[in-house]
């Protein structure tokens, strides 16, 4: 499978690609604003390269939804500068916005892949990617962004089928507005109006999603069902993002959007090993720097007394 995205075409026929999160913004659920700088946004950026992102997504407006939605001008102001730096590098980037005006203006900064969060609930979003050749990544979701729902009648026929028949009608809505199905992305948009359980089951069933037909993307890292799982705080979510990854990987998802770069990379690395052990070099070993911890710094310093 292949996603086109403007000028690139994006293998998607391997490993799940890897999307690395950064977020312009001072009221992120998960990481408290630490990057909200244009020095912190590159250097983040960075990081994550390093750690095996293969495309940096720029957000910047939290869907948090005890903090009012920022203005255009001033969510293109957050945007604009880093989106233009990061395409500058030869990465793609996406724009998490439902804005159009402020997708325009990513797109014109460089971005290729549009993440709308409202389910191109605009017209003028689906116009704008057509226009531009961007990809376009739809999230199911039932309520306008920044709105929580938790409703446990909200889908009676179940929560599988109603987001399989929901993202289908999506993802033919922008075909006919004139993006290619090689550019649409369906994300079934885990805790977007749904309770812990109904973000569970819709999981479970991701391989309906898959068997549409389009490249999936899991956007599960650090969500609300994790912690309602766990007990724990979005930064102490690895573990259980980890298990959604693993799960995803299984059912077949073509992308993964996370927080945790390195960790989940090291996850498809060794679970790619251990499917086919006829990849791994018979004289591989581990490197002498990487094979101890260090001893402890009073340690050290005993020895060298």
């Amino acid at each position: 499978m292949l996603l086109t995205a403007r000028d690139l075409e994006i293998d998607l026929s391997g490993s799940p690609l890897i999307v690395g999160v950064v977020n312009a913004t001072p009221d992120s659920f998960s990481d408290a604003g630490s990057t909200r700088s244009l020095g912190g946004v590159l250097k983040r950026a960075e990081a994550l390269l390093e750690a095996g992102a293969e495309v940096i997504e720029v957000g910047g407006e939290s869907n948090v939804s005890n903090r009012p939605p920022v203005s255009v001008e001033e969510e293109c102001e957050r945007i604009a500068a880093p989106v233009e730096e990061i395409a500058g590098w030869g990465v793609p980037v996406a724009i998490d916005t439902y804005k159009p005006p402020v997708a325009q203006v990513a797109i014109e900064a460089g971005a290729r892949i549009v993440n709308d969060i409202s389910g191109f609930a605009d017209p003028g979003m689906a116009e704008l990617c057509a226009r531009t050749g961007a990809a376009a990544v739809i999230v199911h979701t039932e309520t306008p962004p920044k709105v929580s729902r938790w409703d446990p009648d909200l889908y009676p026929d179940g929560v599988v089928a109603h987001v399989r028949r929901w993202l289908a009608d999506a993802a033919a809505r922008l075909e006919a507005a004139g993006v290619r199905k090689s550019s649409i992305v369906l994300d079934p948009g885990p805790d977007f109006a749904k309770t812990p359980r109904q973000t569970v089951e819709l999981l479970a069933g991701l391989g309906e999603i898959v068997g549409l037909g389009y490249a999936v993307m899991l956007a599960s890292s650090r969500k609300d069902f994790i912690g309602a799982l766990t007990k724990r705080r979005p930064s102490e979510r690895l573990g259980g993002s980890l298990a959604a990854v693993a799960h995803g990987a299984a059912a077949g998802v073509h992308m993964l959007r996370v927080h945790d770069v390195r960790e989940t990379r090291d996850f498809l690395t060794v679970r790619a090993a251990l499917r086919d052990p006829e990849s791994v070099d018979p004289a591989l070993r581990v490197p002498e720097e990487v094979r101890r911890e260090r001893p402890a710094e009073r340690y050290e310093t005993r020895l060298r007394v």
